[in-house]
C-alpha cells in the first residue's frame, strides 16, 4: 500500500493531487483542516515502491498511541517526534470561556455530561466570588430542569428555563455587567435539520460561544463527523467528558483534530473538581500512561 499526506489550499485542490500522484483507486484515509488549508491523507491499495512519509512511520504495535486507534494521518504525525511537541503542532488548545464577555452554550448530542458540566462551571464561578445566570433550554428531556435546578439551588442561584430563543434572549436582558452566564441545551442530533436549526437559533439569540460537551470512547471517525457537524453549527471549543473512565482517547482527538479547541476534560463526578485543564503536557502524558485493568477484587 502506498500512503501519502498531500496539503494544498483547499479540498478541490488536495483531491486534484491525490489523483495526480496516486491516481483514481487512491482511497482518502482522513482529512484535516491545517493552517493555511487541508491536510489529506491517500493510500493506493496496490504494490508498490515504498515511499517515506512526510511525518515519519505510522507508529507500530509496541507504541503506546497504536491502542488509541487514532485517524491515520494524525497517528503519523503525532508519531513523527516528541509526543507534546506534535500534540500542540497538531491540535488546538485554549482555556474554556468564563462566560463573562460573551455567554457560554453547551451542546452536544444526548447523554454527553452537558447538564453536569454546567453545574460544574457554575461551582467554579461561585467558588470564585461571581454569581452566574444560569439558564436550561432543554424542555426536552424529563427531569432535566429539575435536575440542574437542584445544582442552582444548593449553590443559591436561579435558574432560568428558556426552552425558546426568545425567552432566552428575554431572560439574558437581565444581565448584570461582567455577570457570566452559563446555558445548558438539551440533547441536539446536528445531522437533523430540525434540530441543528433549533441549536442555531439559541447561539444567535444569546450571541453565546458555542463549546461542545463530546464523550470520550466513542468511535473516531463517529466523534470527527460529530465535531464536524457541531462545528458548522459555530462550535469552537470542545470539553471531553468521561475521561475518568475511558482509556482510549482516539475519539477525542479526531474531535480535536477538526479545529475545535481542546479546553478542559470532565473527570470526575464531583461537582467543585470534576473539571481538568487539557495541555499538550497532560494529554501526552494521558495518551502514554501504562494500560492497566484493575480488579474489582
Amino acid at each position: 500500500m502506498r500512503l501519502r499526506l498531500f496539503q494544498a489550499a483547499g479540498m478541490v485542490e488536495a483531491m486534484a493531487l491525490v489523483r495526480a500522484e496516486l491516481g483514481p483507486d487512491a482511497v482518502i484515509l482522513d482529512s484535516r483542516r491545517v493552517r493555511g488549508g487541508v491536510e489529506v491523507t491517500a493510500a493506493l491499495d496496490q504494490p508498490a515502491a515504498a515511499v517515506p512519509l512526510p511525518h515519519g512511520p505510522l507508529p507500530g504495535p509496541a507504541s503506546p498511541l497504536a491502542r488509541h486507534n487514532l485517524p491515520a494521518g494524525l497517528a503519523v504525525r503525532l508519531g513523527a517526534g516528541p509526543l507534546e511537541a506534535e500534540l500542540s503542532a497538531a491540535l488546538r488548545f485554549a482555556p474554556l470561556p468564563d462566560g463573562r464577555i460573551r455567554p457560554l452554550l453547551l451542546a452536544g448530542p444526548p447523554g454527553a455530561g452537558k447538564t453536569l458540566s454546567c453545574a460544574k462551571l457554575a461551582t467554579r464561578a461561585v467558588l470564585a466570588g461571581a454569581r452566574p445566570l444560569v439558564a436550561s433550554t432543554d424542555g426536552l428531556r424529563a427531569g432535566a430542569t429539575e435536575q440542574l435546578g437542584a445544582f442552582a439551588r444548593v449553590l443559591g442561584l436561579p435558574l432560568a428555563v428558556t426552552p425558546e430563543p426568545d425567552m432566552l434572549r428575554h431572560a439574558l436582558s437581565r444581565r448584570q455587567p461582567g455577570q457570566p452566564v452559563l446555558i445548558d441545551s438539551a440533547g441536539c442530533d446536528p445531522f437533523d435539520p430540525v434540530q441543528a436549526a433549533w441549536l442555531r437559533s439559541l447561539a444567535l439569540a444569546s450571541g453565546a460561544d458555542l463549546l461542545l460537551v463530546l464523550p470520550a470512547g466513542l468511535d473516531p471517525a463517529e466523534a470527527a463527523e460529530t465535531a464536524a457537524a457541531f462545528g458548522a453549527l459555530g462550535a469552537r471549543y470542545l470539553l471531553p467528558t468521561r475521561l475518568d473512565a475511558v482509556r482510549r482517547l482516539g475519539g477525542v482527538l479526531a474531535a480535536a483534530s477538526l479545529g475545535l479547541a481542546l479546553t478542559e476534560a470532565g473527570t470526575g463526578t464531583g461537582v467543585a473538581d470534576g473539571l481538568t485543564p487539557i495541555d499538550p503536557a497532560w494529554l501526552a502524558q494521558r495518551l502514554t500512561a501504562p494500560f492497566r485493568l484493575e480488579s474489582a477484587a
